[in-house]
């Protein structure tokens, strides 16, 4: 089963801009969508305007957003925006989505740095949110969203991809059996994930879910979600990461012989230095594993977050 996500529709390859053209992104078009079940949406042909059209942008009036034509500000689509966003989000909301890709600087799906102008087409500095977008974000604030152009970046493109897998995990782990057991079997395997991506949250959430017992279950997951999503925001790093490896090589430490112990510590130090991906350590682990199997570490999302095939870690 594909993972539910929405899109720009523009950015899978539909001709939905105001030129009449697309944005094709070919690494969400041809490699996620063997695993995402894109919901394409475009906001400006949803409130019925035309493709091609005039342009629109947003204009900051008096402390107010507003979405007009770019050429004549007294076409004011704001209202229709507003409230076809407000469905559509609605809509997303009950089908469990589990992330969302946006048109990078459009007026309606920009995540950041969108022109804002004022009256004298001057633009604000540092820019605004996308009028759907932030509607989308601020209802659903654990949803991962990324931009389509920041998706270049490996980095923020293996945490983007991460985080919608581990927001399916949650969703697949609970459906139909939302119980405290369930949650804390989930959160016991994303315990390295969360030492790797931010030890504060590491640390908030396991006094969280040691309180579980105090709490409305539902309650207390709409709880959860929330600070699990926004930890796993952070990103890990190559110092966090070690970290996390040279805690997993204690579980080996009378199981290894002295050559072993040397090689895994070499990858983990090259690894470390920038010398090597963070894919040769963790093959490594994967290795021992098999020899010594070990049911705490073989459970643990850290060494198997998404499908190999996506060589997220090829450049981490």
């Amino acid at each position: 089963m594909r993972i539910p996500v929405g899109i720009s529709a523009c950015v899978l390859g539909q001709n939905v801009r105001f030129d009449g053209g697309h944005k094709r992104n070919r690494f969400v078009a041809e490699d996620l969508a063997q695993y995402f079940q894109f919901q394409p949406v475009c906001p400006e042909v949803g409130i019925g305007l035309p493709t091609p059209r005039p342009a629109i942008r947003l204009l900051d009036t008096d402390g107010e957003q507003r979405l007009v034509g770019t050429k004549d500000a007294n076409q004011d689509h704001t209202q229709k925006m507003l409230i076809f966003s407000d469905k559509k989000i609605t809509q997303l909301q009950e089908q469990e989505l589990c992330g969302y890709i946006v048109c990078a600087k459009s007026p309606t799906c920009g995540m950041e740095r969108v022109k804002l102008y004022i009256a004298n087409g001057n633009t604000i500095p540092g820019g605004t949110i996308g009028i759907f977008t932030r509607q989308l974000m601020e209802k659903m604030p654990w949803l991962p969203v990324e931009e389509d152009g920041r998706l270049q970046d490996p980095v923020l493109r293996e945490n983007f991809v991460f985080r919608v897998f581990a927001l399916h995990d949650l969703y697949q782990s609970l459906n139909g059996n939302l119980t405290r057991e369930a949650i804390v079997k989930f959160h016991s395997r994303y315990k390295l994930v969360l030492m790797a991506h931010n030890l504060t949250s590491y640390q908030s959430l396991g006094r969280l879910v040691a309180t579980i017992k105090e709490w409305d279950i539902e309650d207390f997951f709409i709880a959860y979600r929330l600070q699990f999503m926004t930890a796993i925001k952070h990103k890990a790093n190559n110092r966090t990461n070690t970290n996390v490896l040279m805690h997993m090589q204690g579980y080996f430490k009378r199981l290894l012989d002295k050559e072993q112990k040397a090689e895994l510590t070499a990858l983990i130090i090259n690894y470390r230095k920038g010398h090597l991906p963070l894919l040769a350590p963790v093959t490594l682990f994967k290795h021992y594993l098999q020899q010594h199997p070990n049911e705490y570490l073989q459970s643990q999302r850290f060494l198997n977050p998404y499908p190999e095939e996506l060589k997220l870690r090829y450049s981490l």
